[in-house]
């Protein structure tokens, strides 16, 4: 399988509302591996890795999970898979 890395860093209002734990939730139902995490100028970075395709939808199940609203903008970001990640863990 050929498997990419899609780092994500949402704006918005994107702190201190469960953003990091449904992202978590929301992992499960997917074949990916990657962390989420608070970054100290407000943004969440998401980075994960997996088939492009389960990439993609999962990222677009963000758009339309009840955080949707909360999301101002996305800087997106593609890479070749570096096999970095057990799982998918919330990182502090």
């Amino acid at each position: 399988m050929n498997r990419s890395r899609l780092q994500v860093f949402y704006s918005g209002n994107v702190q201190g509302v469960g953003f990091r734990y449904t992202v978590k939730s929301l992992a499960s139902g997917f074949e990916i591996t990657g962390v989420v995490r608070n970054l100290a100028d407000g943004r969440v970075e998401l980075i994960m890795e997996g088939a492009k395709d389960e990439l993609k939808a999962f990222q677009q199940a963000i758009r339309e999970s009840e955080l949707g609203h909360f999301i101002r903008k996305e800087d997106v970001q593609w890479a070749e898979a570096q096999d970095s990640f057990r799982g998918f863990e919330i990182v502090r």
